[in-house]
């Protein structure tokens, strides 16, 4: 398994960059709660598979290895959640990002169906969906180097992820104004069959559209998950 040390320990033992004084925008809570349910669902799937093999052989050697660069060595310490309030806290990005970063994520799962976003690799995923997302969309952002820093990975790590994410995607990385409308939608829409309170994403123009080919992959309105399951 590909993948260098512990993302919660590079989190808790480097300075802290300076926060920017913002409030926590919705599209964190509600796209925390989808990918949690997504990596649960994946990691079950996992384990699922270590048992049916009598423990011969784990059950991640039977799914894909795309995403192996993005595995860590365990799961980190840290909530999804906390980990994008901490990447939107220090990094600014726009929140239009984190839709687009999950865009790319599920992408990624269509592109590469049979590679799982699960505990080990979420994280980094998030990372690089979220930097590549900004430098898409923001006219101002930081470099590499510092999103490493606040991401808790290495800065060559990160650039090595960034390359591999965008040969990944096949450098796809345009999200039309539509198909951001209707991943903004979805989001809405599982924070309210889950019993959350009708909340909206806070929108931004997306004007660099010229994709229009994904769309949302809603499975049923119970249990959509667009993506498929970082250390």
């Amino acid at each position: 398994m590909l993948g260098s040390g512990d993302l919660t320990s590079n989190l808790g033992g480097r300075s802290e960059p300076s926060p920017s004084e913002s409030t926590t925008p919705r599209v964190l809570t509600m796209l925390s709660h989808v990918i949690e349910k997504l990596v649960a669902r994946n990691d079950k799937l996992v384990d699922g598979m270590d048992k049916k093999q009598d423990g011969m052989s784990s059950g991640l050697a039977r799914v894909g290895k795309s995403l192996n660069v993005f595995h860590g060595v365990r799961a980190p310490n840290i909530s999804i959640v906390k980990y994008l309030e901490r990447l939107y806290k220090y990094t600014s990005c726009s929140p239009s990002c984190f839709v687009v970063g999950y865009v790319y994520i599920d992408r990624l799962t269509h592109k590469h169906p049979d590679s799982l976003v699960i505990s080990l690799n979420v994280h980094r995923l998030l990372v690089t969906s979220v930097m590549v997302a900004s430098k898409m969309l923001d006219d101002v952002h930081y470099n590499n180097a510092f999103y490493a820093r606040v991401g808790g990975v290495s800065n060559a790590e990160l650039n090595r992820l960034e390359m591999e994410f965008l040969f990944l995607l096949d450098f796809g990385v345009t999200v039309s104004s539509r198909v951001f409308e209707s991943y903004c939608l979805h989001l809405e829409k599982e924070m309210m069959l889950n019993g959350g309170a009708s909340q909206k994403i806070e929108r931004a123009i997306v004007s660099n559209a010229v994709d229009d080919v994904t769309e949302i992959s809603v499975e049923d309105t119970q249990s959509s998950s667009p993506p498929q399951g970082m250390d």
